[in-house]
């Protein structure tokens, strides 16, 4: 039975199993656990028969700009629904909070595409907006800015927004 459900602190150890095999490739960038615990209230995860084999955030940004981060499937359960299902069960999540738009930065263009995300050029947001986020610690927000610094770990991402 696959249930996608709010992550809890037990399955911190299994997202991060399912998120290292990606991170050792540089698809998605590593963090440390308690990066995961702290962030642990963004997260969605996919179980099956008590396994977790999805995982996936939705980290808010501004008042109506959110990210999808971490999206991660299993390879046993790749080509199943299940990151699909991750993604829809995300932008449920957005559309609760009156988030209108959600960004990522993906490799996976044409899986993002399928669910409407198109690529994006320049900047997304207003530019006394771009100025408050630019005060923000978070590497996300740099990733969504285009800063120059977060270069280097994202070299063949393509940033993506959806509108909802």
């Amino acid at each position: 039975m696959i249930e996608v459900r709010r992550a809890r602190a037990g399955d911190v150890r299994a997202i991060r199993a399912l998120v290292e095999p990606l991170t050792a490739t540089r698809v998605l960038v590593a963090k440390d656990a308690v990066a995961y615990y702290e962030s642990l209230q963004q997260f969605r995860v996919v179980e099956d028969d008590g396994r977790v084999v999805g995982c996936g955030a939705l980290h808010v940004m501004w008042e109506d700009l959110a990210e999808v981060r971490t999206l991660a499937v299993h390879p046993a359960a790749s080509g199943q629904g299940v990151g699909s299902q991750l993604l829809d069960a995300l932008l449920d999540d957005a559309r609760d909070l009156g988030i209108k738009r959600v960004f990522c930065l993906t490799f996976e263009v044409d899986f993002f595409s399928r669910h409407g995300f198109e690529p994006i050029e320049g900047q997304a947001v207003e530019p006394e907006v771009y100025a408050e986020l630019l005060r923000s610690y978070d590497e996300g927000v740099a990733e969504f800015l285009d800063l120059e610094r977060v270069k280097p770990n994202t070299l063949g991402n393509t940033r993506m927004l959806r509108t909802l």
